[in-house]
């Protein structure tokens, strides 16, 4: 039990740290790109970049975690971060646009990383307590996203103290929380074996296990069954909303003339719906299954957007409207993954869990860096209305997704029926 509280601690410090990496570089993200440029219209590639990076390395990372251990794969993602943030000061330096891409899509890893780990902590816990295990180490990036910010000033006066370009200053502190990351995870127990609790691990019982499925092979399971489908769509689509919007409701505000401030309070506001109350939907997922929590994820999406579609229609844009919508997308966010995650985690079998778990992973993020790159061109043809549609298709597309999976799914108080293509209970949902 000692062993396995000190591994979930230590899941949850790396993702702090990797969250404050990750932050204390966003804000200048933007800036540097269109200072390397020289075009306003190139800010968004850093973001995009980051994104990308993310969507390409979640595959990899994850077919190593099944071959040689979540320790493994957790430390050499956080070390390409560290690596990356290294690449963007060098780039900077340089003036080389390629480079300083190439840098931030490396320091995608570090996200890609942590995402793996709420997945690394499900592995370390009974299943009937996957969701809050989950919801924890997703908290923990709240801790990080308050506190990175608040380096990016002190990173500039440090980077220009250096003699370096004070823009690029933050990321000496996401590389050395990026670093840090990099130890914690590397001092993680050798027994966290994805899809197998701990306690197994630690009895010194034998388990034969089919080999871990393919790619191919496992997304054509995947595609067969409604309920890991749902769930993948589930986790993928919360993305691309959130995503979609986020990006593009500060350039909405500039044009609407709000200050620098209130944009700021408003991305504060909706980072904090994102993570803040993710041990309640773990706790949720767990009390009342996963389905319940993507069920409400559902209501407040539509809540969000039908603010944003207000907002959009009103002659003057209102600070309480953006706010409170972005919040609600941020909430909405979180039920999808963490519901989505959990019932991607408990509706397949041990040997497809780590090869769906990444490819939903890299499939999240590759459809946000999508909406991130398609958002201005929409933006600017339809505004934040056209914005707030294309969120709309999103989510209708992912209800479609439900229809069958819905009588397949636990409710509370009802057990559901056994999957009829599937020969475990485990992989059929009926646990």
């Amino acid at each position: 039990m000692k062993t396995r509280t000190r591994a979930q601690a230590k899941l949850i410090t790396a993702q702090l740290l990797s969250g404050a990496g990750i932050a204390s570089g966003y804000a200048v993200g933007g800036l540097l790109a269109e200072e390397i440029t020289g075009k306003t219209s190139m800010a968004g590639i850093a973001q995009m970049s980051v994104i990308l990076g993310a969507g390409l390395i979640a595959y990899p990372l994850a077919v190593l975690a099944g071959k040689a251990g979540r320790r493994t794969a957790l430390t050499l993602g956080f070390g390409i971060g560290t690596l990356g943030a290294t690449v963007v000061l060098l780039g900077v330096a340089l003036q080389f646009l390629p480079l300083f891409m190439l840098g931030m899509m490396m320091c995608g890893s570090s996200t890609a990383s942590g995402l793996q780990a709420r997945y690394a902590a499900v592995d370390l816990v009974d299943p009937s307590a996957a969701g809050r295990a989950m919801s924890l180490v997703v908290w923990a990036t709240t801790v990080g996203s308050v506190l990175g910010p608040s380096f990016t000033a002190p990173g500039a006066h440090l980077g220009a103290a250096l003699g370096m370009n004070e823009l690029a200053g933050p990321y000496l502190i996401s590389m050395t929380a990026f670093g840090l990351a990099t130890l914690v995870a590397s001092t993680l127990t050798r027994k966290i074996t994805p899809g197998v609790a701990e306690a197994v691990a630690e009895s010194g019982q034998s388990t034969t296990e089919p080999a871990t499925m393919k790619l191919g092979p496992a997304l054509r399971f995947a595609a067969a069954r409604p309920v890991p489908l749902f769930a993948m769509i589930t986790i993928i689509a919360g993305q691309m909303m959130m995503t979609n919007v986020m990006v593009m409701t500060p350039v909405h505000m500039d044009h609407q003339a709000f200050s620098l401030g209130a944009i700021g309070i408003v991305v504060s506001v909706h980072i904090a719906g994102m993570y803040a109350l993710s041990p309640v939907f773990g706790w949720m997922a767990d009390r009342f299954g996963p389905g319940t929590v993507i069920a409400g994820g559902v209501a407040v999406f539509a809540a969000a957007i039908t603010l944003g579609v207000v907002d959009a229609a009103a002659e003057v844009s209102s600070m309480v409207l953006l706010s409170t919508a972005l919040i609600f997308l941020g909430i909405g966010w979180s039920m999808f993954l963490i519901g989505g995650s959990a019932l991607l985690t408990a509706s397949v079998p041990r040997h497809a869990k780590v090869t769906l778990q990444g490819a939903s992973d890299s499939a999240m993020n590759l459809g946000g860096a999508l909406m991130a790159a398609m958002a201005g061109t929409v933006l600017q043809a339809g505004g934040f209305l056209w914005i707030n549609m294309m969120a709309t298709v999103v989510l209708l597309i992912a209800l479609a997704f439900s229809i069958r999976a819905i009588p397949l799914m636990r409710w509370p108080g009802q057990m559901a029926p056994a999957d009829p293509n599937e020969s475990t209970a485990e992989a059929s949902y009926a646990d």
